[in-house]
């Protein structure tokens, strides 16, 4: 028995409430990582004005970290986006090339992460020579 033709128009109705809604909230999510982005960027340049001003070049692994982490939080909004993207039934060829986008995104993620950590014990290592040597670092003044 087939369905009522009220049921196939409401039905088509909702579809297209969610894919709408979808669409909207795909959209939010690519924003926010794109400001994510722009934040780090803007954040990192400040930094790296205030490094170069004060001649402390060593400070620029510390910048670079910081803009390393904003990027990866981008990405993951990124591919959030992307994963809502396959939730509105696309077809195979935007599934594959949704699939590419992801799997860069997701290797963009892990290598950053990667020299994240990599820093992070590099910077961690210097911190216990230095006290094993006794070179400590001067406390901050007052001021």
């Amino acid at each position: 028995m087939p369905a009522a033709p009220e049921t196939i128009t409401v039905y088509t109705q909702a579809e297209e409430v969610v894919i709408s809604a979808v669409q909207w909230l795909k959209l939010g999510v690519e924003t926010v990582g794109a400001l994510t982005i722009a934040l780090g960027i803007g954040v990192a340049a400040r930094l790296f004005l205030k490094a170069l001003l004060a001649r402390r070049t060593a400070d620029f692994t510390a910048i670079r970290l910081t803009l390393a982490r904003y990027l990866a939080l981008a990405l993951e909004f990124q591919l959030g986006a992307d994963i809502l993207s396959t939730a509105i039934a696309p077809s195979w060829e935007q599934i594959g090339k949704l699939g590419a986008i992801a799997v860069i995104r997701t290797a963009l993620n892990f290598f950053l992460s990667k020299e994240m950590n990599d820093e992070r014990q590099s910077g961690a290592e210097q911190h216990v020579t230095s006290r094993a040597t006794g070179e400590l670092p001067a406390p901050p003044t007052a001021g």
